[in-house]
Order: C-alpha cells, then sequence, then structure tokens
C-alpha cells in the first residue's frame, strides 16, 4: 500500500508560478506523476518521472513545468512556471509502486485568474 499526501494548490495570476508537493509513504515506489482535471474534461497526463529520474511531459506543459523527486521517491514536486488560465484544473498525485499497483492522491486545485 501506499499513501499519498499533495500540497501546494492555489489561487494564482496569469504568467505566476506555484510548486506542487507530494508525499508518499509506504512501498517502495517505481514511478510517479501528475494528472489533472479541468471541469468538463477528461483527467490528462500532465508530467511523470521514474526511480532512474527519467521524465515526460505533456506538450501544453513542456518548457513551464518540471518534475522533480528525491532519490527514494518520498517526495515528487511539480514546480510551474509561466502559468495560464488553461492550467486551471485539480491536480493529483499519482504513483506506482514495485508490484505494479497504482495510487492517487486526493487532488490540489489550482485556480490561474486575474
Amino acid at each position: 500500500q501506499v499513501r499519498l499526501a499533495e500540497s501546494g494548490g492555489g489561487l494564482v495570476q496569469p504568467g505566476g508560478s506555484l510548486r506542487l508537493s507530494c508525499s508518499a509513504f509506504g512501498n517502495i515506489r517505481i514511478l510517479a506523476g501528475w494528472y489533472r482535471q479541468a471541469p468538463g474534461r477528461q483527467r490528462e497526463l500532465v508530467a511523470t518521472i521514474t526511480s532512474t529520474n527519467t521524465t515526460n511531459y505533456a506538450a501544453s506543459v513542456k518548457g513551464r513545468f518540471t518534475i522533480s523527486t528525491d532519490s527514494a521517491m518520498d517526495t515528487t514536486y511539480l514546480q510551474m512556471n509561466n502559468l495560464k488560465p488553461e492550467d486551471t484544473a485539480v491536480y493529483y498525485c499519482t504513483t506506482r509502486d514495485y508490484r505494479g499497483s497504482d495510487y492517487w492522491g486526493q487532488g490540489t486545485q489550482v485556480t490561474v485568474s486575474s
């Protein structure tokens, strides 16, 4: 089992920055990531990172967002710069343990508005 705790969401003006954090407790993790879901839309991938620090980003956030994690994947961060109104969504942390099981956080709201 893995438990996840997210923090760092909030309201920011366009062009601003936020950093999301996700703390994981439990089984050894091999993959971590962030997804987001805007009202009326499906949940979509934002970024992922593996235990060997291989990263993957959605085209819409590449160059603006950075995912990072510590060596044990206990805490995963999503640094979001140059935020746009279309980035407004609930952001979910996810992780996969060594057994291949996926876990999700409760979500944190990010609102980009002037």
